[in-house]
């Protein structure tokens, strides 16, 4: 960046260039359809990865699985698959459509109760672990594929990763996942946390044996921190720019087709799957989203949604900038109540993948994100974190904003009145009841709307 000016230009002139970014600086919730999109036979040709990796990332959960069920006794029914229900929630519905007109099938997607760590990090940050683990056990330890993998807990293997550090920065959950995981094998594990880390997290991680480096910078700073502090022997978890992270969450794809095939549901040009998808430095829902592509093709629709006080994914698609461009630089305070999303700058690596996949973005207030906390406690019991409401504004975005309207207007009423809609719930489900009482009766961190 040059004097005040950002990928070359400056603010003034990218407000010209881009009106969409008026009301992004002003944190204004807005919708924005995605001029990047692609059809799935144009996009699949381009891209570094395909459906024959994330078929690979499957296989190496399941060689993993009796592993993960011996060491958590919560995967043994599920025979240590790591996987989430999906549920519908008819009353939160009711009382959408009360606010919105866009008809349509609302499911949820209970990531936010992934065993282990309680949210969608479990997916990509348990992977990604499992992928170091074994690569260092088949190179020395001796580990053979057709082995039965839960031998990784016992000798040589505990001595094996004694000798070797994980590392990772996180605002919370990925370094729940990541810890946790890596503590389990054996592995000497820290988390650099960013100032918005919830507390309740760090002192679990830390009750668990990992080392837990607080600092008062943001994400961004953490993630810097940890990619210098690692040594030799450590592998760091690079959220900004891991393949591994991304394609253990598009695993989820694979598991989403079996669970809608069992409810009979759908996905088809008559019958389109609309998905909205929590977004913070992006790896998460890049990775989802683009395993839904590569299933469901262009009858799936992704949209990110993000804070309005740290839209860093949506700004680096805008200007095209990707991790060139901060949220600060725009004059975006990157604050929210939604911890897990507090990021100003997004991935380069999962912008660029997803950007001829994805359908658009959208923001919304930390106001509206912990109005639908307890509203959807109220009328479902069903109790979140703040960042995993994001998902649950899309309805009305699509209907109530004039860039929504212009996006369906590509649907018949006949196809929107046969599509599902499914918010991924992405954490919440490891909150301590104190936290979520501060949550449901307004006695938590102030909201920054």
């Amino acid at each position: 960046m040059k004097g005040s000016e950002i990928c070359g230009r400056t603010i003034d002139e990218w407000r010209r260039q881009i009106p969409a970014l008026e009301d992004l600086v002003s944190l204004k919730e807005l919708f924005w359809a995605n001029p990047g999109l692609q059809s799935f036979d144009e996009a699949v040709q381009t891209g570094p990865l395909g459906v024959n990796d994330i078929v690979d990332a499957e296989s190496r959960l399941n060689r993993f699985a009796p592993l993960i069920a011996k060491a958590f006794p919560e995967t043994s029914s599920s025979g240590g698959i790591i996987e989430s229900p999906i549920k519908e929630i008819p009353r939160y519905q009711a009382w959408l459509k009360e606010r919105t007109q866009l008809p349509g099938k609302l499911l949820v997607k209970c990531d936010s109760h992934l065993p282990i760590s309680g949210s969608i990090k479990a997916r990509g940050g348990i992977y990604e672990v499992m992928k170091h683990a074994e690569d260092l056990a088949l190179s020395k330890g001796g580990l053979k594929l057709k082995d039965d993998y839960s031998c990784l807990l016992s000798e040589p293997y505990a001595s094996l990763f004694s000798k070797h550090e994980l590392a990772v920065g996180s605002t919370g959950n990925l370094g729940l996942s990541i810890g946790i995981m890596g503590a389990r094998l054996g592995f000497r594990t820290t988390v650099h946390m960013s100032h918005d880390a919830r507390q309740w997290k760090k002192d679990l991680l830390r009750s668990r044996g990992v080392t837990v480096r607080e600092y008062a910078g943001d994400y961004s700073l953490a993630v810097e921190q940890g990619r210098m502090s690692a040594g030799e022997n450590c592998h760091f978890v690079d959220d900004e720019n891991s393949k591994e992270l991304f394609l253990g969450y598009a695993v989820a794809a694979l598991r989403l087709k079996g669970q809608l095939e069992e409810l009979c549901i759908p996905v088809d040009m008559d019958h389109p799957l609309f998905v909205s998808l929590p977004c913070g430095v992006g790896g998460g829902p890049a990775g989802v989203a683009f395993g839904l592509k590569q299933v469901f093709g262009d009858n799936v629709h992704c949209f990110f949604a993000e804070p309005t006080h740290s839209p860093c994914m949506v700004l680096g698609l805008m200007t095209g900038c990707h991790n060139r461009v901060r949220v600060q630089d725009f004059g975006i305070d990157n604050i929210t109540c939604a911890d897990g999303l507090a990021v100003g700058r997004a991935s380069g690596f999962a912008g660029r993948i997803i950007e001829p996949y994805l359908d658009g973005c959208y923001t919304v207030s930390d106001g509206t994100l912990l109005e639908r906390l307890r509203t959807l406690a109220a009328l479902e019991n069903l109790k979140l974190e703040p960042s995993a409401l994001a998902g649950f504004t899309a309805a009305e975005m699509l209907s109530s904003t004039d860039e929504g309207r212009a996006y369906l207007e590509r649907f018949s009423r006949e196809r929107l009145e046969q599509a599902t809609h499914m918010a991924w719930a992405t954490g919440g489900g490891m909150v301590p009841p104190s936290e979520m009482e501060a949550y449901l009766t307004g006695s938590s961190a102030p909201e920054t709307d």
